[in-house]
């Protein structure tokens, strides 16, 4: 399983990356292992504010749906439709590179911060 040490962890299987005041958001590999294929997702729109912990939309698989949370409070910037809305799939190939799904201006540095590094994500998921 991939776990990559430079990106932050949440308890409910999204990732960061954070760049500037910005982070890029998606599901692990666990996540995406967990789920199956992914058939759909249903992102946010761009300017939307969501708070931390917050849904900021769902995807779908074969095995389930599920909901996706935000791992920080802030503002919806960019949202990766353009790849997503067409080949889902690539959420299962490659969910730390195509497969991102928003990024998100940070409101607060220490939520961030606070988020899990990858031997915490590791040791939760084990």
């Amino acid at each position: 399983m991939n776990i990559p040490a430079d990106l932050k962890y949440t308890k409910d299987h999204e990732w960061a990356k954070l760049d500037g005041n910005v982070i890029t958001v998606g599901i692990t590999d666990y996540a995406q292992g967990e789920l199956g294929d992914v058939v759909f997702i249903e992102l946010p729109d761009v300017n939307m504010v969501v708070d931390i912990d917050e849904s900021f939309g769902t995807i779908e698989a074969v095995k389930a749906v599920a909901d996706l949370f935000s791992p920080v409070s802030g503002e919806i910037v960019e949202v990766n439709s353009d790849i997503l809305e067409d080949a889902p799939e690539t959420i299962n190939s490659d969910p730390y590179g195509d497969g991102w799904m928003v990024k998100i201006k940070l409101n607060d540095q220490s939520q961030y911060d606070s988020l899990m590094d990858a031997a915490a994500y590791e040791k939760q998921i084990s």
